[in-house]
Parts: C-alpha cells; structure tokens; sequence
C-alpha cells in the first residue's frame, strides 16, 4: 500500500500537480527518493520525455510495452538501472545533481536501517522497496501500454471500479496522456466526461 500510494503521489509531483509550489515538488521527490529507495528526479526526467516520445524511438521509460508480460517481468530489476543510466548520461547538470544528493540521502538512509540503528522494520521497508521497484516496468508500464500502437491509442485505460481502487486510479492511464497536467485524484471524473465525447477511449483496456 506505501508502495502504490507512493507511486500515485510521485508521479503528480512528476507533473508539478500537487498543488505544490516548485520546490516542493523538488523537495516531495527528494523525500520520497529516500523512501521508496529509487532517485525520483531520474524516473521524473524519463517519465517527462515518455510523454513527449511515447512509445517512439528513445522512450526509454516504455521499453517494456514491447515484451511480453513474462519478459516485463524479467526485465524489471534492469528498468530503475536503466532509468537511472539515461537520466544521468541525458539530462541537465541540474538533473544530475539532484540524483547525485537523492543517492547520497539513500545512502545515509541505508547505513542507518543496516548499520547505525539496526531496526528490522527499517530494514524490511528497505527491502520491500527495492523489490517494488523491480516490478514497475510490469505493473507501471506494461499493463498501460502493451499492444498500443504510437499512431492510435497509445495508451490502455479501465473502467473496473475495484482495480482503480486499488490501484488509486493508475489504470486510467489514456486519460492522463491525454491530459497529464490532471492530478489522479481528478481523473475518475475526466475518464466520466471524456466517456462522453469520445467513447472509443474507454474500450482500450489493460
């Protein structure tokens, strides 16, 4: 549940759709960086340029989509790294600076839970962290965009109640393509209002 509200939030704070000032957003990626174990400032710069490729040449964040679901699979510990590898070889000094302090905070993070402290709690919610992110390029990727060809629909959506609510509204993904300045907590009523002027979108399903 961390995991999956942690995502949500990130990936608004992605789109300066907090309600945040700009440095809050900077510093709400910072935080979450050391909680949820991955530099947020590079999943920030692939995710930007995703929005602008999707699906092209050098989407690096949509790789997945490609595979098979049991190759996404597979292929999910390599996705943080190669995030992190395009990130940092791309982007701008500032970029690159903030990944650089999100790495030391993990660290000093780390060091505290396995070494300073020792508290087991710490240390599973390390762990269960780096495990959720071997799972992105699947659940994050995958289920979104797989079989969208980049000329039609380039992304999946769902109008399945249960999954939306356990997902916190990941699943209406055409919807934030479409819009992605809209925070999630809004998208369950833009998916109702473009239902009714465009209809197609909601049959492109995960």
């Amino acid at each position: 549940m961390f995991f999956l509200t942690g995502l949500r939030q990130i990936h608004d704070a992605y789109h300066s759709s907090l309600g945040l000032p700009r440095w809050a957003n900077h510093a709400v990626m910072l935080v979450q960086s050391v909680l949820m174990m991955n530099a947020m400032h590079a999943v920030r710069w692939n995710h930007l340029r995703h929005h602008r490729l999707c699906l092209a040449e050098g989407d690096v964040e949509a790789a997945s989509a490609q595979m098979s679901a049991a190759g996404a699979l597979l292929y999910g510990p390599v996705f943080p790294l190669r995030l992190l590898a395009t990130a940092w070889r791309l982007g701008d000094a500032a970029t690159r600076r903030w990944i650089a302090l999100e790495f030391g905070a993990m660290a000093v993070w780390a060091l505290a839970a396995f070494a300073l402290l020792d508290i087991w709690a710490l240390q599973y919610h390390t762990m269960a962290m780096l495990a959720g992110e071997c799972f992105t390029a699947f659940f994050c990727v995958w289920t979104v965009h797989h079989d969208c060809p980049r000329d039609e629909t380039m992304a999946r959506t769902s109008r399945w109640a249960l999954a939306n609510a356990v997902f916190y509204g990941m699943f209406f993904h055409i919807e934030h393509h479409v819009f992605p300045a809209v925070p999630t907590c809004h998208l369950p009523l833009l998916a109702r209002r473009l239902e009714v002027v465009v209809p197609l979108l909601g049959r492109v399903t995960p």
